[in-house]
């Protein structure tokens, strides 16, 4: 009930804000809403920004439980999607079943690969993952320009992108979630994410690993007391979450575009950090903050367009309000302020 609270202030706030530029804050409450919901084509864009959103919230709230902050989601999932889009491109005469399972797995390992080395680095070396996860974000982006834009550059194409991969390692010809939105880009990937979350939750209340990775991570020393090691579940945190990060690339390079592009990712890596945040790192409550985010997205796509001083970057700014209010609602004690403020004090005799 908090947090609903603090999501209609929070709204209520955001759109207030309109007013300093000029604009009608229920014309632009109206805009996004339309823009999101409008058409199946507008909600299917909704449901493909939310899918990429639950892998990335997934990603950093797997750390989270393991008393980690992984913010190089977005690394992650650019080294699996350029991993993705590269291994078609060598193995070009594979078919059917093999064709999908060497680039799902090769996308799978290298997110995972890219979230174990900090991992390691903080087990091991007692680097900070918060500083190291940055810089290999940087990293990330460097090393996938440079085979995308040196090696496996469409040639066909003025955009900076690598050739799109055959059809044999593609979706498109099977996937039920394109027939029901055949224009938009939302695919087969939302309902890997969907069940991403239950196998999540379940692995972290029902089973004796998930225990050791939630005991390691709210008291180290406690857990290593009762004989868990802590540093080995530093690095499976962080390497879980590289791993799922790693599904952002199924659902680009499989299911919609087919190829990596520069540029292909609305920072899904950070913003999921937000996604798992107002969710409280519950894996069951992940898919509807990131519907929320994903909403906001394709919402704020159409302000350019349709007013005159609100651009799409206002979505950053109703983002920023509605994870300040949230959170501040969830912490607010209603009890304790009807105590100290509206009822009486009693006096002292």
């Amino acid at each position: 009930m908090r947090a609903f609270i603090g999501l209609v202030v929070g709204l209520t706030v955001a759109m207030s804000l309109c007013l300093f530029a000029g604009e009608n804050p229920f014309y632009v409450f109206t805009v996004m809403v339309r823009s999101a919901f409008g058409t199946s084509y507008d909600f299917g864009l909704t449901l493909f920004y939310t899918t990429s959103l639950i892998f990335t919230g997934l990603a950093v709230a797997i750390a989270f439980h393991g008393g980690l902050f992984n913010i190089g989601a977005e690394g992650q999932l650019t080294v699996a999607t350029i991993t993705a889009a590269v291994l078609p491109l060598m193995f070009p005469g594979l078919q059917g079943f093999a064709a999908v399972a060497l680039m799902v797995s090769g996308a799978l390992l290298a997110g995972f690969i890219w979230g174990f080395i900090p991992g390691w680095l903080r087990a091991k070396r007692d680097s900070h993952e918060v500083i190291v996860t940055m810089m290999m974000n940087f990293i990330a982006a460097g090393i996938a320009s440079y085979l995308a834009l040196e090696h496996f550059r469409n040639e066909n194409s003025q955009n900076p992108e690598t050739s799109p991969v055959p059809d044999a390692f593609r979706f498109a010809s099977w996937d039920p979630i394109q027939k029901m939105f055949p224009d938009a880009l939302v695919n087969f990937s939302i309902v890997i994410a969907l069940l991403l979350c239950v196998v999540v939750w379940i692995f972290l209340n029902k089973t004796r690993w998930g225990f050791e990775l939630k005991a390691s991570g709210q008291n180290p020393q406690a857990a290593q007391f009762a004989g868990i090691s802590s540093k080995k579940w530093q690095i499976l945190a962080m390497a879980l979450g590289g791993f799922f990060a790693a599904f952002v690339a199924i659902n680009e390079v499989a299911g919609s575009a087919g190829k990596f592009r520069l540029g292909f990712s609305a920072d899904y890596g950070f913003v999921g950090i937000a996604v798992a945040l107002m969710a409280r790192n519950h894996p069951l409550g992940i898919p509807l903050t990131a519907f929320l985010f994903g909403a906001l997205q394709k919402g704020a796509s159409d302000l350019d367009l349709e007013t005159e001083a609100i651009t799409r970057d206002f979505a950053r700014v109703i983002q920023g309000v509605l994870i300040f209010s949230i959170a501040g609602f969830s912490l607010f004690d209603s009890e304790a302020f009807l105590r100290r403020i509206i009822l009486p004090k009693r006096k002292v005799s």
